[in-house]
């Protein structure tokens, strides 16, 4: 039987292999990372947004390859359902997709005014007003999720919603953006306090390489 890999590229400054990476282990599934360099022409293009299609990470299984965070949630899901990365309430269930979908194909402005970077902080970043639209309405979902799903997480227990939002959660960190609601703090500590995300954090921090064009000085 062929071995599992899930194909990533910088753990810094990619948000998209971060998530495939913590549905796997969130999935319990075993293993081997493949390491894309930052100097593959692909993973800059994706890491820079300019990529038509993102390709990493891809996860691959028992001779299957499934590439896109979404698809390989869903796959993680069929194969280990009792993890619970979707919720079981038909509902729930719904909802949490709905907040990933969202996820997925949203957020533009985020995603490129505040570039992930897990080496680095920026206290009194100001954010211009189309991210800050963009982040109260992850807040709005957070708000929502955890007063209807009563918390700790999005969806109570550990769910696809949790990795698919990790990243926007280490974001708010590095350039220092106030979280007003009390209960979105404290799933904002929850969620770097988690010992997977503190493992990927470790191993960001000892990346070599810098791709200049998501390094900000000010």
């Amino acid at each position: 039987m062929s071995k599992t890999t899930l194909t990533i590229s910088s753990k810094n400054y990619s948000s998209w292999s971060l998530r495939g990476w913590l549905l796997a282990r969130f999935a319990g599934l075993e293993f081997e990372e493949l390491v894309l360099g930052a100097d593959d022409p692909g993973v800059r293009a994706e890491m820079l947004l300019l990529a038509p299609s993102m390709l990493v990470p891809c996860l691959r299984h028992q001779g299957v390859k499934v590439w896109d965070t979404l698809a390989i949630g869903e796959y993680l899901h069929e194969i280990k359902p009792k993890a619970g990365l979707l919720p079981a309430d038909r509902a729930a269930r719904a909802h949490c997709r709905a907040v990933c979908g969202e996820m997925h194909s949203g957020f533009v402005s985020l995603r490129s005014a505040l570039p992930m970077n897990l080496k680095t902080r920026f206290p009194g970043y100001k954010v211009w007003s189309r991210a800050q639209s963009d982040i109260e309405r992850v807040l709005q979902i957070w708000q929502e999720c955890l007063s209807t799903h009563g918390g700790p997480y999005l969806f109570g227990e550990r769910s696809m919603a949790d990795a698919m939002y990790a990243p926007v959660v280490t974001r708010l960190h590095t350039y220092d953006v106030r979280v007003a609601d009390a209960a979105c703090a404290a799933y904002c500590t929850r969620i770097m306090a988690m010992p997977e995300l503190q493992e990927w954090i470790a191993a960001a921090r000892l990346e070599p390489e810098d791709i200049d064009e998501l390094e900000m000085e000010f």
